[in-house]
């Protein structure tokens, strides 16, 4: 008895009434009782092969790989390595399918099929929000309200589209491109899935899929709900692997269409290896927004968002705001506020519903966060870190944020991809235009102001692709996402996201 006492008393933060905002105790003085999600639903098999032709069929080569979970760093699964092989096999599926089946199904039964998949993810919410938290490292808040529910509802959007793509296009002639390959990254696995996926089935091409190393098992469970919505064979195929099986992919000669959503330095590589040839392609890139904050703004709404902007997903986001520009006679007060809210961020395991901030989503991710911290260090600026407690084992990391930073400061200009802020003032709106631009990327930002003539005058002079007013972090499948720059190609979601995967005729 007395050791289940013992145990619970440990478990417990103890709760001070008397903190006051700004004491170092604020992080602890409130105490949430442990609400971990249940995992007895989840059914993870021991072995994934290659989904090819309809069905998990093992890579030729024998090779697998495990994924981990990063917040326990205990193995989840091994997963088949394809190899130049499997992706020529899978790639072959995928031109048999669209041309027996697919591109000459009528618009509406492909909407049919896509709508179902839709249905059937949303049953299957729950299952689907804890293994992307397992197998990724992010809040299960996340999976569960924002990643599982936006990817179904693009299979739903896209659903509709499938019978009105001459509406998409009038005046013009359009019709499928063919076969794509498509490539995604591992901050939002199974929501990448659905941003690709569901455009291309609907404009009626069929997919070779090649999801993250570190994050493959939601792509692998998309492949079991695309078999329960009994979709033709071949239609959607999934090779799983690293590097290689990506590039075989991009090289592969009967791929009418790349899609790659990733790093600014692979995309150049992309880039390199499609020129001179026919293949289409979008590239949604690396980032490293402006989160602007005037002096009129709502303060305590604009520190939400802040907070939403670089904390959201452990600040794995291409789209975070990463960079925070704050008016000069704010600075201080958003400064403070900006703090007191850190000290009250859990940190922790991704499956309880009070952590705010899980497990980096990899050791190597990890080690590049240290290294950019090291180099703000050594580069002058002052790093502040919440005062909160670490899980001993896993991938965790405090949010951080610098101070007295310079413009040409590698943390200001070089995508870290990890909980880290790096905070500059300004005076004139005129100023913190030029600096916001002053990047190689062009990807988003967001403005906070009380003044619509304010918001108008920033939006349109930042050269970035997506801007928020007074929020941050939002996303719906009606509106398209890309950037400008070394921030990509092309654009994803929307009507905009379905015309790259049409060949157009005027």
């Amino acid at each position: 008895m007395a050791t289940k006492k013992a145990a619970k008393k440990k478990d417990e933060r103890k709760i001070n009434f008397n903190a006051t905002p700004g004491s170092k105790s604020l992080g602890e003085s409130w105490s949430y009782a442990p609400a971990p999600e249940s995992k007895d639903h989840i059914r993870l098999e021991k072995k994934y092969d290659l989904f090819i032709n309809g069905k998990f069929v093992a890579p030729s080569s024998g090779k697998y790989f495990d994924t981990i979970n990063p917040a326990t760093e205990g193995k989840l699964a091994e997963v088949a390595e394809a190899s130049e092989k499997d992706v020529d096999s899978a790639v072959s599926s995928a031109r048999s399918a669209y041309d027996k089946v697919w591109g000459k199904m009528p618009p509406k039964e492909r909407a049919k099929y896509i709508y179902r998949i839709a249905r059937i993810m949303q049953e299957r919410a729950r299952e689907l929000a804890v293994i992307e938290s397992m197998d990724g490292g992010k809040p299960i808040r996340e999976s569960r309200d924002i990643d599982i529910p936006l990817a179904a509802a693009h299979f739903f959007y896209y659903a509709g589209w499938a019978d009105k793509i001459a509406y998409a296009v009038p005046g013009a002639k359009a019709g499928a491109l063919g076969v794509a390959g498509q490539i995604i990254p591992w901050n939002f696995p199974l929501l990448m899935a659905a941003w690709k996926i569901a455009p291309a089935l609907a404009a009626g091409n069929t997919v070779v899929l090649k999801p993250a190393e570190t994050t493959p098992l939601t792509a692998l469970k998309l492949a079991e709900i695309i078999q329960e919505a009994d979709l033709p064979p071949g239609v959607v195929n999934i090779v799983t692997g690293a590097g290689a099986t990506g590039a075989a992919l991009v090289k592969h000669p009967d791929i009418d269409k790349i899609a790659f959503t990733g790093s600014t330095d692979v995309g150049k590589i992309i880039q390199k290896a499609i020129a001179g040839t026919k293949k289409k392609y979008t590239l949604e890139l690396g980032g490293k927004a402006a989160n602007i904050i005037f002096e009129d703004a709502a303060l305590d709404q604009a520190v939400e968002g802040i907070i939403n902007g670089i904390f959201f997903n452990q600040g794995h986001v291409c789209c975070a705001g990463s960079r925070l520009f704050v008016q000069e006679s704010v600075a201080k007060q958003v400064i403070r506020k900006l703090k007191d809210r850190m000290e009250t961020l859990i940190v922790g395991d991704p499956l309880d519903k009070n952590t705010d901030i899980g497990a980096i989503n990899s050791k190597d991710q990890l080690e590049k966060i240290k290294k950019y911290i090291k180099i703000g260090v050594n580069e002058g600026g002052t790093m502040y870190q919440a005062n909160c407690s670490i899980p001993s084992k896993g991938f965790f990391y405090r949010p951080t944020l610098f101070t007295d930073v310079a413009q040409s400061s590698r943390i200001v200009s070089e995508e870290i991809f990890g909980p880290v802020l790096a905070i500059q003032t300004f005076r004139t709106v005129e100023e913190v235009i030029e600096k916001a631009n002053n990047i190689p990327y062009g990807l988003s930002g967001g403005v906070w102001t009380d003044k619509g003539s304010k918001i108008f005058k920033v939006t349109s002079q930042i050269r970035a692709g997506v801007i928020w007013a007074n929020t941050y972090n939002k996303f719906d499948p009606t509106s398209p996402f890309g950037g400008y720059k070394e921030s990509g190609v092309g654009r994803e979601g929307g009507l905009h996201g379905i015309l790259p995967y049409l060949n157009i005729e005027s």
